[in-house]
């Protein structure tokens, strides 16, 4: 592997990673709208359900199928979508890293195989009977599988963060020296582990808020356009609920998200903070003035200028007390002392340890061939003292191992920022939208008092009106909840950085040994190609939200 880095240029690595990016960026436009929109679809079809077995008036047994089929059409048309760029994701795993996939791939492809196998085709069978099969099965088994369609689709979405969690904390494996691989010793230490149960929890709920936010988007224009109306009020309120529900489970699952970030990549919290020097009782920034067009010279700053924070907040989400020691990006550059006495390596020292475990493995696969078994049980021996900090021998310069301190900064505080907005917006809605008597009279008289809403409205009990900039706010809503979700994975993948699996393999080990040229090629194809398939997946789903029901 050292060898083969010699003849592998840096355009490369660089274009390789923009390729994955977009790629996976174009991918995540689709998915949470998936697993979001199977939420809708499953909650409308079993209302339906309910309203056909309690032999409700016909008129309310037909709205409700008809409004299930609606957003089923729209599940439909982004469920396409979101299958054609997930497979070319997977594909560039053996195309562009191929060292990587050779390195662990028997652990990585665990995961990825079992969500092919399993997860996709279920939802790919049970998609067939939502949508052809109303009249030919009955409404029980239609109702079931509608809700497995939205499971597998879950569980697609469970197997590759099982697979991406492990890449952030690798765990339940074993370097084989003789094979040159990582083996997998506890599949259900991969599966299982905490860092991908906090991972899983967090993307997924985040998804259904994008669901919950383009529900109360169409609801919301049905009412400007005072089209639909009764399908826009009814899924107005299912859409809100389930929107504040995720808005707030989002919160509670990324402070565990935080405290695994926390324990596993400390690196990525610090860049997250933009955390220099660490210390106990430290505070957690609400905004500072952090450079974002270039790496701010963390080595001779306190801290960042203009800095506004919460005291002792940022302990308390790592370490679930107020006078938790959090350490800074100095810090871990220099080696620091726990809290409980051990001396955490500075990465001077893992550099020079990761060095010596590549010479004992490569002196190890040398004294083998020969057949100097003594020489290769001692070489073997370094190897394994040394070989936590194997991927840092690949590190030429210490700073490599900080990642983006601006893209981290700014990403994750777009993505709380938007988080509270989005909890408070939902909490709006559902308010006005139920008509909940203290609040609803409350909520609307304030909204008057600030000029933002009819006076008259707001005085009528029970009124089903919501101010006109609530409405355009809802639309506008849906780019923000966009733009929040995709800034998640640019903190949990840059944060990353340099690692394409923490602490075991760089980038720059991990990639295929390419001319950067055909990379590029196939970027810039790839992008137009996306980037049509994204307009065409707008196109049809105007078209079909004003179409509206009842219209194929």
């Amino acid at each position: 592997m050292q060898n083969l880095l010699l003849s592998i240029d840096a355009g490369t690595i660089d274009w390789s990673r923009a390729q994955f990016a977009l790629t996976a960026i174009y991918h995540w436009l689709f998915v949470p709208l998936t697993l979001g929109l199977a939420v809708i679809m499953g909650i409308c079809e079993t209302i339906y359900y309910k309203k056909l077995n309690a032999q409700s008036p016909l008129q309310t047994v037909d709205f409700w199928r008809e409004t299930s089929k609606f957003w089923q059409k729209l599940f439909g048309i982004n469920f396409a979508m979101g299958v054609a760029t997930g497979i070319i994701l997977e594909f560039e795993f053996g195309t562009n890293w191929s060292n990587y996939s050779w390195l662990v791939g028997d652990i990585f492809g665990a995961p990825l195989a079992i969500e092919g196998i399993v997860a996709f085709f279920m939802e790919s069978t049970f998609v067939a009977v939502m949508y052809f099969g109303w009249k030919k099965v009955s409404p029980g088994f239609h109702l079931a599988s509608t809700w497995l369609t939205g499971v597998g689709a879950t569980l697609s979405a469970w197997w590759i963060l099982v697979a991406n969690a492990w890449m952030q904390h690798p765990v339940g494996c074993e370097f084989n020296p003789d094979t040159m691989r990582n083996e997998m010793v506890s599949f259900w230490e991969v599966a299982l582990s905490p860092f991908a149960v906090g991972k899983f929890l967090h993307t997924v709920i985040s998804a259904w808020i994008i669901g919950a936010v383009f529900c109360v988007a169409v609801c919301c224009w049905y009412l400007l356009k005072k089209r639909h109306v009764e399908l826009a009020t009814k899924s107005l309120r299912i859409g809100a609920i389930v929107g504040f529900v995720a808005s707030v489970g989002a919160a509670f699952t990324g402070h565990i998200s935080g405290q695994d970030v926390a324990k596993a990549q400390p690196m990525k919290l610090a860049a997250m903070e933009a955390l220099y020097n660490g210390g106990y009782e430290q505070p957690l920034t609400m905004i500072a003035l952090v450079n974002p067009l270039g790496q701010p010279d963390y080595t001779n700053e306190d801290e960042p200028a203009l800095k506004i924070a919460m005291p002792y907040a940022l302990s308390l989400m790592a370490t679930n007390t107020l006078d938790g020691y959090v350490p800074g990006i100095n810090d871990l550059l220099n080696g620091y002392t726990r809290p409980d006495g051990t001396r955490e390596p500075s990465a001077d020292e893992k550099i020079a340890r990761g060095k010596m475990a590549i010479a004992a493995l490569q002196a190890y696969r040398q004294a083998k061939k020969d057949g100097n078994s003594d020489e290769a049980q001692q070489q073997l021996q370094t190897f394994r003292e040394n070989e936590k900090y194997f991927g840092y021998g690949y590190v030429k310069d210490k700073h490599q191992l900080v990642p983006s301190v601006p893209v981290n900064f700014y990403a994750f505080r777009l993505m709380v920022g938007l988080g509270c907005l989005l909890i408070l917006f939902f909490a709006l809605v559902a308010i006005l939208a139920f008509k909940v008597p203290f609040f609803s009279i409350f909520s609307r008289r304030l909204l008057a008092a600030l000029g933002l809403m009819d006076e008259a409205h707001a005085d009528v009990h029970g009124a089903t009106h919501m101010p006109r900039w609530l409405l355009i706010a809802a639309i506008v809503m849906v780019p923000l909840a966009y733009i929040a979700s995709e800034s998640g994975w640019l903190v949990a993948e840059f944060g990353r950085q340099p690692w394409t699996i923490q602490d075991m393999l760089p980038t720059w080990a991990a990639v295929s040994d390419l001319h950067s040229s055909s990379v590029m090629l196939t970027f810039v194809l790839f992008l137009i190609l996306f980037t049509t398939m994204l307009a065409v997946e707008i196109n049809i789903m105007l078209k079909q939200i004003k179409k509206g029901p009842g219209e194929d």
